[in-house]
């Protein structure tokens, strides 16, 4: 039995407090068609707390007068002929053998069960409108529990959100090493891809490239879909057709990552088809590059998470005003936000169960300041489409750099760097 689950339900019990209960709903199957549906994945809140991956289950973590934990687990019945089709199900008692709950119910007792244990409870969290048919569920089993008693104290319904996020922002020695093996399963898919391609060959070729190396890892699945975006169509930021030809002469830049045991990678390159960069190409990338590197420098503990927002934004505007992309003053400049026609995005996002990963970036009058076992990715671009004002050697050219950022004790740890960034190491890769 994995503990690091239960340790888990442990950490939500204190953050509740006494007297109190948290509902966690898993994720359903999503029909693709008539007759199938895609590939489950379970929602990482569920995830999170039980390590369990079937559909259709409630999680009920519940703390007595003395603040002891229980905990229960709501599952699909057994059942020999839904497991002759569609697999094994672990069931009520491998809720509590397998997964360490105290007590295992199927599924179908949810309404009857859950008002009683919610009875005599002060307070009752769920993640409140995240899915919208649970919430409804939830409201009418607290209103049921209210009705139980009515001279107990009222049971106030309260956002699991806030307090599991924050727990979840900050990643445990074992959640690292899951990551660290996610990730570098990715970097070596890009590094790989870089040698498979070639001019002509079309995007959805080089997605499914990626995809195999990922699957062949370890990571069946991707963290989201890729983006493979040869020539201009590296400009729109979300390009998922992956349809085009890859010409020669052209940059392509791919953000694809696998994900590992539920854990994201998220990775970019962005490389040349043909192999060798061109002048324009390699100027801007340096840029890019530049950029990357000073805000990786800046994500450490004593630093906020907007510093490495501020320096992206310093030094690509500055190498813009040097290539004569930009006109002006870099401060003049940076206060206009003439940057962002060509770098409008922020320069990274938490990653873990989820790509976007879950935690505030600021309590609503400071930003949140980085602690040792957060992981942030660092992505600055530059983008410059057909339709901007500028010279034509320029136009067409997009570039993004991101890799995964572990803070440590000691600074931090760059958990994606085995896939090349230097554009001399990419080069010489390529030609190998």
């Amino acid at each position: 039995m994995n503990t690091m689950f239960a340790d888990r339900r442990k950490a939500v019990g204190s953050a509740m407090g006494p007297n109190a209960c948290l509902l966690i709903a898993s994720n359903d199957h999503v029909s693709r068609n008539i007759h199938h549906t895609y590939s489950f994945r379970q929602d990482s809140y569920f995830w999170y707390l039980s390590g369990f991956n079937e559909s259709d289950s409630i999680i009920v973590i519940k703390t007595d007068s003395e603040a002891n934990l229980s905990s229960y687990m709501y599952v699909p019945p057994k059942d020999e002929h839904s497991e002759l089709w569609d697999g094994y199900r672990a069931g009520p008692k491998g809720a509590v053998d397998d997964y360490g709950f105290s007590k295992g119910y199927n599924n179908h007792e949810a309404d009857q069960t859950i008002p009683d244990l919610l009875a005599g409870c002060n307070k009752v969290f769920s993640l409140i409108g995240y899915k919208e048919d649970f919430s409804k569920r939830v409201a009418g089993w607290v209103k049921q529990a209210r009705l139980k008693d009515r001279h107990t104290a009222a049971i106030e319904h309260l956002d699991a959100g806030p307090f599991l996020s924050s727990l979840r922002r900050v990643k445990s020695e074992k959640e690292i090493q899951l990551m660290k093996k996610g990730c570098e399963i990715s970097a070596q898919a890009h590094k790989a891809a870089m040698q498979f391609v070639a001019p002509n060959m079309n995007e959805q070729s080089l997605e499914a490239f990626y995809l195999y190396k990922f699957a062949e890892q370890g990571s069946r699945f991707p963290a989201y879909t890729p983006i493979v975006a040869g020539g201009e169509h590296a400009c729109i930021l979300h390009y998922v057709e992956n349809d085009q030809t890859l010409n020669d002469g052209d940059l392509v830049l791919v953000d694809a990552g696998g994900e590992y045991e539920c854990y994201a990678s998220d990775i970019t390159r962005t490389y040349p088809v043909n192999g060798k960069f061109s002048d324009e190409q390699l100027a801007v990338y340096k840029v890019v590059l530049e950029a990357h590197k000073q805000a990786i420098e800046a994500v450490k503990t004593g630093n906020h998470i907007m510093q490495p927002q501020e320096i992206s934004e310093q030094v690509i505007t500055e190498g813009l005003v040097d290539l004569g992309i930009l006109d002006g003053k870099t401060e003049d400049l940076l206060e206009e936000g003439a940057h962002k026609n060509f770098y409008m995005h922020k320069v990274g996002h938490w990653i873990g169960l989820d790509t976007h990963d879950v935690g505030a970036y600021s309590d609503g009058n400071n930003f949140t300041n980085y602690e040792a076992g957060m992981v942030q990715t660092i992505e600055p671009g530059i983008y410059i489409s057909s339709k901007s004002s500028v010279d034509e050697k320029w136009k067409g050219i997009g570039v993004r750099i991101e890799d995964n950022i572990l803070i440590t004790d000691q600074g931090n740890e760059n958990l994606t760097q085995s896939a090349p960034v230097d554009p001399k190491e990419i080069e010489a890769l390529m030609s190998s």
